[in-house]
């Protein structure tokens, strides 16, 4: 966009008088942009905790409940809230190790429990078996080592 012009008025008081509000327009989009960054800077930390509720909240009805419940957050929330490892048990051997949601392809828009019918067990894979991991509970960093590793 082209920079606005204003005209130069023939009188010195009116060129002043322009002088002075061009100024004072010019400091107070300086405020403004500051004002603009601190309220998105205070929205962005809401949104982080609005998703960490959320994968609270989903914790504790996996927890009450059982079984991967719907709605679940998206991973996208989930590593945004701090939780970006999710826990889950082979549904053969009861293994358990977590995942790297982080590490994981997937759109923006994936839940969590959505995972549940793609991810497989690693130590099963390898005797020729593929059963579908159960999920347990999103976590902010693993617990256990990874035994592969």
């Amino acid at each position: 966009m082209a920079p606005k012009q204003h005209p130069t008025p023939l009188s010195g008081g009116d060129r002043k008088a322009l002088s002075k509000e061009l100024g004072r327009a010019r400091a107070m989009t300086t405020i403004l942009a500051a004002q603009s960054a601190e309220a998105r800077e205070k929205g962005e930390a809401l949104i982080r905790t609005a998703d960490k509720l959320a994968c609270e909240s989903w914790n504790e009805r996996m927890w009450a409940d059982g079984g991967p419940i719907d709605p679940s957050p998206t991973v996208d929330q989930a590593i945004n809230g701090g939780y970006s490892w999710l826990e889950i048990e082979c549904s053969r051997c009861k293994a358990k190790r977590e995942v790297d949601m982080a590490a994981l392809r997937h759109p923006p828009t994936t839940a969590v429990h959505d995972l549940a019918s793609r991810l497989r067990c690693s130590k099963c894979a390898k005797a020729g078996r593929r059963p579908p991991a159960t999920l347990l509970q999103l976590s902010q960093r693993a617990r256990h080592p990874d035994p592969e590793a």
